[in-house]
């Protein structure tokens, strides 16, 4: 009998996840995709249930006025790997969590699991996904919005999974 316990691991780009599911895609002037509410502990769970998902890691860009928000991120079962932020021309502030995500997934935590779900329709991480699945550890891509998938994820059919096909069990309720 395996007494293996299933150790998977989930790293999250929180601003493809929040973007990917909340906001509104246009083309051609035309609304091809409607934005919803993601429930955050829902979609933690989801992640327990559906993939066994031991760890979840929140990328995320620090802004200290959302204090209150990581500490319920981190009550609700995430663990928050901050990328400082700077502000742009507009004073909007950016961080783009890329390094961090490949750095924590493909080198700190490797070896602590057995699997990885990376959550982001982003084709930044491609080579993370090439890697990953040359390793044997990939175990899915969740794909917040089919709308705004990069082309580049085409390679990886059998990995993927769009986050909308399991909305009614994630979405939070108004």
């Amino acid at each position: 009998m395996n007494n293996h316990r299933t150790n998977n691991f989930a790293f999250i780009d929180a601003q493809n996840l929040n973007l990917g599911t909340s906001k509104d895609v246009y083309r051609n002037g035309k609304m091809i995709y409607k934005g919803w509410k993601l429930d955050l502990k829902k979609f933690r769970q989801y992640l327990r249930d559906k993939f066994r998902v031991q760890k979840a890691f929140m990328f995320i860009g620090y802004i200290h006025e959302n204090e209150k928000f990581y500490e319920k991120l981190r009550e609700i079962g995430y663990k928050i790997i901050f990328k400082p932020t700077i502000r742009d021309c507009y004073g909007k502030p950016k961080g783009n969590v890329d390094a961090e995500l490949v750095l924590h997934s493909a080198a700190i935590e490797f070896v602590n699991f057995d699997k990885a779900v990376i959550v982001s329709g982003d084709g930044d991480f491609y080579c993370l996904h090439e890697y990953l699945a040359t390793k044997e550890k990939l175990l899915k891509i969740i794909i917040p919005n089919r709308k705004s998938e990069s082309s580049l994820l085409k390679k990886f059919q059998a990995y993927k999974i769009f986050l909308v096909r399991d909305r009614d069990k994630i979405e939070r309720n108004a």
